[in-house]
């Protein structure tokens, strides 16, 4: 049974989702604890569940050289994508829960896969359990360069005199990106055609190449809008970015409260002694201050986001519930 089915959103059921986030953060075998002053003995896999060139995988290879000079072992990211994320987090969630098989993913696997899939190969509340947060990702909505909008409002407009004439890409069918282009549909009561891709990579060449018209960037495509080859509107956030101040959120738009932000992250299988995990997000929370990783997830119009692994918990908690929301009345689900 998958936790949290799409069938039902009680407030006692999405309120099981940090409850068992934040218990399941501290479960540990006995014969894990034995082991703990050896480790790492041996090299780490930091496995990302999205391609090359996404924003998990950006934030991955930018912490795991600091990490690896931490621990004194190599950190090797490797990247297992598809299924909106599921295949490289079903690999973590049943791999030995003994610190050598980490998870970096996006925030939608964990905040909004147990709503959309009736069946998933492993539960995401109980297999999984939160080491520490790398980033907040911001959105941005950009569109091609020679579609005949100035800025947003114009945008808006456009789509409501065109509906269903635009298409908007996405990371696949049901990720944050998707979620973020319902929520506009549903606050702005517009229609757009979403074209679902295999990662935000492949979107945003698409979106290069004007084959479709927009999309919500996770930052990967920054460096595009500044040599102008996009044009970004809006920043789908509750406030501003530093990295982009001149650029209006969404709510400044008319669509009020509008924040399609994910917290990506590090998790562990289930069972991962309290001590590795305790280690694992004080390297990580360390690696996060260092000026060049910083530098490398500002890249991505972000900011670092260190905390505890309750902390972390309690943020994707919120988030669930939240698209949880969002998914319920735009009745999304998987293909």
């Amino acid at each position: 049974m998958p936790y949290l089915p799409t069938t039902s959103f009680s407030p006692e059921r999405r309120s099981l989702l940090a409850a068992a986030l934040a218990a399941s953060s501290w479960a540990a075998s006995p014969s894990a604890f034995a082991q703990n002053d050896s480790w790492p003995a041996r090299p780490i896999k930091l496995v990302v569940n999205f391609p090359p060139g996404s924003s998990p995988d950006v934030l991955a290879r930018a912490i795991s050289l600091p990490l690896q000079q931490a621990l004194g072992q190599p950190v090797v990211v490797e990247n297992r994508a598809g299924a909106s994320g599921m295949i490289g987090a079903e690999l973590v969630a049943k791999a030995p829960a003994d610190g050598y098989t980490l998870l970096m993913t996006a925030g939608s696997t964990i905040t909004t896969n147990p709503f959309i899939y009736p069946k998933m190969p492993y539960d995401t509340a109980k297999d999984l359990v939160p080491v520490a947060a790398a980033a907040r990702i911001v959105l941005f909505l950009e569109v091609r360069p020679n579609l005949p909008v100035k800025d947003v409002k114009e945008f808006l407009a456009y789509l409501k005199a065109h509906p269903g004439k635009l298409s908007y890409g996405s990371a696949g069918n049901a990720t944050g990106l998707h979620l973020a282009g319902e929520l506009l549909k549903s606050e702005a009561g517009v229609f757009a055609v979403h074209v679902p891709y295999r990662g935000a990579s492949p979107a945003l060449q698409d979106l290069l190449a004007g084959q479709i018209d927009f999309y919500f960037d996770p930052g990967i495509g920054l460096g595009q809008v500044r040599a102008g080859k996009l044009k970004m509107l809006a920043v789908a956030s509750a406030k501003r970015v530093a990295a982009f101040p001149d650029v209006p959120t969404l709510a400044e738009a008319g669509l009020k409260g509008f924040d399609a932000g994910q917290t990506h992250g590090v998790y562990a299988p289930a069972g991962t002694p309290p001590a590795v995990v305790e280690k694992l997000n004080r390297e990580i929370n360390r690696a996060l201050d260092l000026p060049a990783v910083r530098s490398q997830i500002e890249t991505l119009g972000a900011e670092p986001t260190p905390m505890t692994p309750s902390q972390f918990a309690a943020v994707m908690a919120d988030d669930a519930r939240r698209y949880g929301a969002i998914i319920k009345e735009r009745r999304i689900h998987a293909d």
